[in-house]
């Protein structure tokens, strides 16, 4: 195991107590309070979700009702390990600050409860409620070990179960499955929506290596619609957790609708990732959008491409995976809310954590935008994450022609910070890094390679791997602007880094593991010269911290 280090270094600030007047008048808050002593276990983040013990994978059933964002996961409660899933349950008033809450789901006769989403029936279509109360729905996979075991491809099937108390206690449908399965061995995954066009609701479910829409008026009885995407996008792996929503495009009237689906393996950098794809759905079937198809098949596919792997990703780092969206989230917020979780399946079984496994990322707000590739999806932090801002410094315009100390300059040092830089390149050839480091020669390097007119995460200094031979690399990603200026977004906390850049059109999620927290913070010209033309830093609390 590796060598544990104080929760100071863990997630709690550090500031110096010689700070800068400049420092003082940029401050923002005082310290936060100290964790719980529970907290303070190697690796655990400070402002990301993290089950308080046992495994965890992907999200499932996020939906918003009564105030309270729900966030239910794949869980196994025994076990840091892969294993029988149950489906854990947490809720949040605003994304980051979460309360959990007992087991919502557990195995049962019909199997164990793999990944599915969750709605509020307002209308009552099922008839598990009533108008006044309507029930919260749970659409969930069920996994037949035993079935599997004898040799049969029929051993996933969907099964509901509903809520009557804004999800405190479930019962399960006494006719489950809704759904049988015709015989295909992946079958699975339903993410339910619904249309109003048509009045009906639409389940996407990931089956084998396309998508099947399914829909119903009742949310019980379901009929095949049609299927999508056999023969286009990345098919390295097998096809996930799908996601289908609607989305306006940024600065006109348009609207388009947007498919994710989660691939394992064969993501650009290795492992599991999410793609998505861009067009229209009239109730029955999804068409992509000509020019988006165009963008997704032209050859070379720069805008698209990375180490060879065809497909336009969300998150092109090798961390965030099995993302969906919240249900429900009223319409005068407007926002489509995205989370995912922060591992990959090349190395989630092993990386080197004690009581708990796994993280998810922070939560994301979601932009369809026009950039010279063609349409992409933007992903930027959720403005909540402003709920945990304290300490502050704004750096001054500034030349960079080697390597400028930004923690130096900010004279204080935290491993938890939201960092947000805006570069400007004075020469053509210039490229840039970001340098994340500890005082062991440990570092995770963010920069932009000029050669490969690519964003990329190098952490193979980051700190032992030992745990996975697929854990160290470089992960590179397509930039999608232009120009000579680059805004880049760091939200950093101690074992993890989610990088956006240029208004999050591209995106890159990587975890690490050092010896001890990365509190030093470092701008590297490595080529050429930059002009910091703005840049402020700002200090995360922790979320087992009280706020002051």
């Amino acid at each position: 195991m590796k060598k544990l280090y104080a929760i100071a270094a863990l997630g709690m600030l550090l500031y110096s107590c010689s700070q800068h007047q400049a420092a003082q008048e940029n401050s923002t808050s005082e310290v936060s309070t100290s964790a719980p002593e529970s907290m303070q276990e190697p690796y655990r983040l400070q402002f990301h979700f993290t089950p308080p013990t046992g495994w965890m994978n992907d999200p499932n059933g996020m939906v918003y009702h009564r105030g309270e964002y729900h966030l239910f996961y794949q869980h196994n409660p025994d076990s840091t390990v892969w294993g029988p899933m149950h489906w854990g349950h947490a809720v949040s008033k605003d994304m980051i600050n979460w309360e959990h809450l007992p087991i919502a789901l557990y195995p049962d006769s019909l199997g164990t409860i793999f990944s599915g989403s969750a709605v509020v029936d307002v209308q009552n279509s099922s008839g598990l409620g009533t108008k006044e109360n309507p029930p919260m729905i749970a659409i969930y996979t069920y996994h037949n070990a035993a079935l599997e075991q004898k040799g049969r491809d029929d051993f996933q099937t969907q099964g509901i179960a509903f809520s009557l108390d804004n999800g405190r206690n479930w019962t399960k449908y006494k006719n489950n499955p809704v759904l049988k399965n015709p015989g295909i061995r992946d079958f699975r995954d339903p993410k339910v929506s619904w249309y109003e066009e048509g009045q009906k609701w639409i389940m996407a479910l990931a089956v084998k290596d396309h998508i099947s829409f399914y829909s119903s008026k009742n949310l019980l009885d379901w009929k095949l619609e049609s299927d999508f995407g056999a023969d286009v996008g990345a098919h390295g792996g097998v096809w996930e957790c799908p996601d289908l929503f609607k989305l306006p495009v940024k600065g006109t009237k348009e609207e388009k609708w947007v498919l994710l689906v989660n691939i394992n393996p064969g993501a650009p950098n290795g492992g599991s990732g999410t793609q998505y794809f861009v067009g229209n759905f009239d109730g029955k079937r999804f068409e992509m959008d000509p020019q988006f198809a165009a963008s997704l098949q032209r050859k070379p596919l720069v805008a698209s491409t990375v180490n060879g792997q065809e497909g336009i990703w969300l998150d092109y780092g090798r961390d965030n995976y099995a993302g969906v969206t919240w249900a429900n989230v009223p319409e005068r917020d407007g926002r489509r809310l995205f989370l995912g979780w922060m591992s990959n399946w090349d190395y989630a079984n092993v990386v080197p954590t004690e009581k708990w496994r796994s993280a998810m990322t922070i939560a994301r707000t979601l932009e369809l935008e026009n950039t010279p590739a063609g349409l992409r999806v933007a992903s930027m932090p959720v403005k909540e994450l402003q709920n945990l801002y304290q300490q502050s410094y704004t750096f001054k315009t500034q030349p960079v022609t080697s390597t400028l100390s930004l923690t130096e300059q900010a004279s204080f040092s935290t491993p938890t910070y939201d960092l947000q830089l805006e570069l400007e390149r004075l020469s053509p050839d210039g490229q840039f890094a970001i340098e994340l480091s500890n005082d062991k020669d440990q570092k995770v390097l963010i920069g932009f390679d000029a050669t490969r007119g690519q964003y990329y995460i190098d952490r193979r200094k980051a700190g032992s791997h030992t745990f996975s031979d697929n854990f160290g690399g470089i992960h590179y990603a397509p930039r999608l602007a232009t120009g000579a200026t680059f805004p880049l977004r760091l939200v950093v906390d101690v074992a993890s880094v989610e990088v956006f850049a240029d208004g999050g059109k591209t995106v890159l999620t990587d975890i690490f593991f050092p010896d001890e927290a990365f509190t030093n913070v470092r701008l590297i010209a490595d080529k050429g010269s930059f002009n910091l033309a703005s840049g402020k830093i700002t200090s995360l609390r922790s979320i087992y911290a009280a706020a002051e």
